[in-house]
């Protein structure tokens, strides 16, 4: 991946990441999927460590999409189970580091046991001040339009600034939209992962499978984030003056 320094080192105020390629990681050696999603944790702790120490405002992880749910019932059980021991193990340190910890998603359908412990670390981790670490669970960037539509238009809140008024009923609402998206695994798509707030992300994607990641590799991608000109559809000397007036990308 090609890195270009820039003179600023314009920091991310929201990293976005489709932490893919667990199963495949774990099927060439020879290991069940299970096991991938074993170690992609393994990954995401340290991702987590090292955007904190960036001081990145928000991180938001894409856990487990609302298309998940047409994986096998042995794998989707088994990652249930991962993101329920993930809480009980990981709370105490994101609490120590001052972070904040939410869930995002339709959690109807999960487990009564997974629901408690969401509910329960959002909680502890509630008034935390430093990095907002956002965990996407039965996600999906349509549903989450759709939801907020059905809300906006039964509150009747179009107001002055009808964008800033339906952003305010996502599931992210109060956070920053998104500045750069980083999807690992080589696939080069979104997936239907925050479709409004990725409106203006700069996207980045790597070939590197999830648990493989590094924090040389997230170094490298906040270097190529640097590098880019944001111009939010103005010309070059612009585009500062009109980031301004639009909601933040």
């Amino acid at each position: 991946m090609p890195v270009t320094t820039s003179p600023s080192e314009a920091l991310p105020a929201h990293v976005a990441i489709v932490m893919d390629g667990n199963g495949r990681w774990a099927e060439a050696r020879g290991l069940s999927r299970s096991e991938g999603h074993r170690a992609g944790l393994e990954a995401t702790r340290h991702a987590v460590r090292f955007f904190a120490e960036q001081g990145v405002d928000t991180l938001t992880l894409f856990a487990f999409s609302s298309e998940n749910w047409g994986r096998p019932r042995e794998e989707v059980e088994a990652l249930f189970d991962l993101f329920v021991s993930a809480i009980e193990a990981e709370l105490p340190e994101l609490i120590e580091r001052g972070i904040a910890l939410t869930f995002i998603g339709d959690r109807a359908s999960f487990p009564p046991d997974l629901q408690t412990r969401m509910a329960e670390a959002e909680q502890a981790s509630a008034a935390n001040e430093g990095m907002r670490v956002v965990v996407a669970l039965g996600y999906g960037g349509r549903w989450d339009i759709l939801q907020a539509a059905r809300r906006w238009v039964a509150a009747g809140d179009e107001g002055a600034d009808p964008e800033a008024s339906f952003a305010g009923y996502l599931s992210t609402a109060g956070m920053p939209d998104v500045d750069l998206l980083i999807r690992t695994g080589g696939e080069r798509r979104i997936s239907n992962f925050l479709l409004w707030q990725a409106a203006y992300a700069e996207l980045l994607f790597i070939e590197t499978f999830w648990p493989d990641i590094t924090a040389d590799d997230l170094r490298q991608g906040l270097a190529w984030y640097a590098s880019r000109q944001r111009r939010f559809g103005c010309v070059t000397g612009a585009a500062e003056a009109s980031a301004r007036e639009v909601p933040s990308a």
